[in-house]
């Protein structure tokens, strides 16, 4: 699965931003994409997945009720919608595929895109 992640940015704290992530998959594919974050000195770590045929979501307890996942299979395209930004949420995001048969959502995953940077300011 070849993935792009973009519409990362400069935002201040509380403000919000949508990352987008182009996949190229077929509309009924059993995979989950995820994302995927790395800030500085530190290591990556899980923010959202979404499975791409049922559009069921998981998101990691630090940014629950923050931020969406969701997908538009016509464009081939995963969201994710981050809202009330916060400095801490500073970080390369990446997203990454995985098919719903290997294992849980979580991970590990098997295809990555190139990350996009996210800087929030306080």
């Amino acid at each position: 699965v070849q993935l792009q992640a973009f519409g990362g940015g400069l935002v201040q704290a509380g403000g919000s931003l949508r990352l987008s992530c182009a996949a190229s998959l077929r509309t009924f594919s059993r995979y989950y994409i995820g994302w995927f974050r790395q800030a500085p000195g530190k290591e990556r770590e899980f923010v959202a997945a979404i499975t791409w045929s049922g559009g069921l979501t998981y998101y990691a307890d630090s940014v629950k009720d923050r931020f969406t996942a969701s997908r538009d299979r016509t464009k081939n395209t995963v969201y994710l919608q981050m809202n009330s930004l916060k400095p801490e949420d500073t970080a390369v995001y990446y997203c990454a595929a995985k098919t719903e048969y290997s294992g849980s959502y979580y991970g590990p995953y098997d295809d990555w895109g190139q990350g996009t940077q996210v800087t929030v300011s306080s």
